[in-house]
């Protein structure tokens, strides 16, 4: 015979089951998927042959410009035409995406969890989307300590990660280029020694073929 008290204690299982799984949902959720990082990295726009980098082409100049209506008394003089000045190209913003990537507290070395977040970056990397295309590991911290100490930590911390990817994906060191910014480029501007797990990331950034 079923109770008011097991339906009672039923319900609360299931309650209790289902916020594990929404708990478990959000932590592999925190960074995003392969696919999502490979959408987030890849060039929207055109990439220029003679510039490294990723900026759209601008509008094609080579065919020379129209010829205006001569008047009569003008047609026996000879006419030069110099083409357009080509119109400047416009810097696009870099693809970039952001990386909560946990190391152990105060140092560069990764946690278990650091590289389960790092194998699917280097899926993404080593994709037919993105293998072609070099990038730059960016270190932040927030502004936690002293901001010397900081600095070289995200540089030590940017080189783990670059490590990591040669040595599991077999990326080449060419390919990859590791940087410190310490707290100089908060994500989210805080007042000094303030914990910030925001800023406390790894930036990825497209830096073209």
């Amino acid at each position: 015979m079923i109770t008011n008290a097991t339906r009672t204690f039923s319900t609360l299982l299931a309650a209790a089951v289902l916020g594990t799984v929404t708990a478990g949902a959000a932590v592999a959720q925190s960074n995003p998927s392969a696919a999502q990082l490979i959408n987030e990295l890849k060039p929207t726009g055109m990439l220029s042959d003679t510039t490294r980098g990723i900026k759209p082409l601008g509008p094609d100049t080579s065919a020379p410009a129209p010829m205006p209506m001569a008047t009569p008394a003008a047609m026996s003089t000879p006419m030069t035409y110099a083409p357009a000045p080509p119109a400047p190209v416009p810097d696009m913003a870099a693809p970039s995406a952001n990386l909560s990537v946990d190391f152990a507290s105060g140092s560069a070395d990764l946690t278990p969890r650091a590289m389960a977040t790092l194998d699917v970056l280097g899926r993404a990397l080593t994709s037919a989307q993105l293998a072609a295309y070099n990038f730059k590991i960016a270190g932040h911290t927030d502004t936690v300590g002293d901001p010397a100490t900081n600095q070289t930590l995200s540089e030590q911390r940017a080189a783990a990660v670059k490590t990591y990817l040669e040595a599991k994906f077999g990326i080449s060191d060419s390919r990859l280029q590791a940087v410190g910014l310490g707290e100089s480029d908060p994500v989210v501007p805080t007042p000094p020694n303030t914990p910030s797990q925001a800023n406390r990331r790894v930036q990825i950034i497209n830096l073209g073929q």
